[in-house]
């Protein structure tokens, strides 16, 4: 395992460091505008697989990832559709995860099955730095064993994953609270799956702009 501290090599750096281990398959512990995530690449099936079970992440949850442009929804998806686009222009980048149709080819670990995928450009973080550097999606999912609380912090990050995640991103404390607000929009009307740190009379009100 590495440790790598921004505010000591600089960002540039560990963001270097970072792309490096993703292209390799490595699994990598970063802070986000919420809590710590853990991400690999959204196409590397060996690192997926490792990931749910280092997270003893049950097969049937879905894996969410994040993007740094809109430009990368082609990779995961075929259809936006045009409530997700004002949900979008209105929150992104931020704590707001949209679940949208998922293209066909994307990985099982990804969608669970579901046929649909779980993505956002996150907000101000570390998590926005990296995603804004590469060209591919990754994932986010929580820094946690499943069923235990979301880590906000690097200490909280080693306790539960002690040597099986290869780095971590020590960015201090998260803000923690809430995680991300969580719509479902591949129906008719988007449904709030998850309350988070986006009020859902926000969501609502976007919705009718």
């Amino acid at each position: 395992m590495v440790t790598i501290r921004p505010f000591e090599c600089g960002i540039t750096e560990a963001i270097e460091q970072c792309i490096k281990a993703l292209l390799q398959g490595d699994i990598v512990a970063f802070p986000t505008e919420t809590f710590y995530g853990l991400g690999v690449r959204y196409d590397r099936h060996a690192s997926l697989e490792r990931l749910y079970a280092v997270k003893q992440r049950p097969l049937e949850k879905a894996m969410p990832l994040i993007i740094g442009k809109r430009a990368l929804l082609d990779l995961i998806t075929e259809d936006v559709p045009p409530a997700a686009e004002r949900l979008m222009n209105r929150f992104w980048p931020g704590p707001l995860t949209l679940i949208l149709p998922a293209r066909a080819s994307l990985s099982h670990y990804i969608t669970a099955g579901t046929g649909s995928v779980a993505v956002r450009i996150p907000g101000s973080s570390f998590a926005q730095d990296l995603a804004a550097a590469i060209e591919f999606p990754i994932t986010a999912t929580s820094a946690n064993i499943s069923t235990q609380p979301p880590a906000d912090s690097a200490e909280d990050v080693y306790r539960y994953f002690d040597a099986h995640v290869d780095i971590i991103v020590d960015g201090g404390r998260t803000p923690g609270r809430s995680p991300s607000t969580l719509v479902d929009a591949t129906g008719g009307a988007p449904v709030i799956v998850r309350r988070g740190v986006i009020p859902e009379e926000e969501i609502l009100r976007a919705l009718q702009t």
